[in-house]
């Protein structure tokens, strides 16, 4: 489960197979206090992932800046790139989804 905020508008895109996927960012924050009294934040970014139905609603409805609150699981994968570097990557794998706060579309709608 986190509450984070939408760091881009939402990329949507289909796989080889022919099955669509949304995938985004949510940065969530953190505030420390010291000994010392004095505050920092700490800022953590996540990427999520949305599958079919579901990801073509979040395209849809989400943009950059919302608030979100959002229950998934975790999967870890790596890949190759085109130089044969091995990359490793966690994503959350959104099954629920709620907007927290709503934002004007880039078409000035209410959304």
């Amino acid at each position: 489960m986190l509450i984070g905020h939408l760091t881009a508008d939402v990329d949507i895109r289909q796989t080889k197979n022919g099955h669509t996927v949304a995938s985004f960012s949510i940065a969530t924050n953190q505030v420390l206090k010291s000994e010392d009294g004095t505050k920092r934040e700490l800022t953590d970014f996540h990427r999520v992932v949305a599958w079919e139905k579901f990801g073509q609603m979040c395209s849809q409805y989400l943009i950059k800046g919302m608030a979100v609150y959002l229950e998934g699981r975790l999967v870890n994968r790596s890949f190759d790139d085109k130089e044969g570097n091995r990359h490793y990557r966690t994503e959350i794998i959104a099954e629920t989804l709620n907007i927290l706060t709503w934002k004007k579309s880039k078409s000035g709608q209410q959304e």
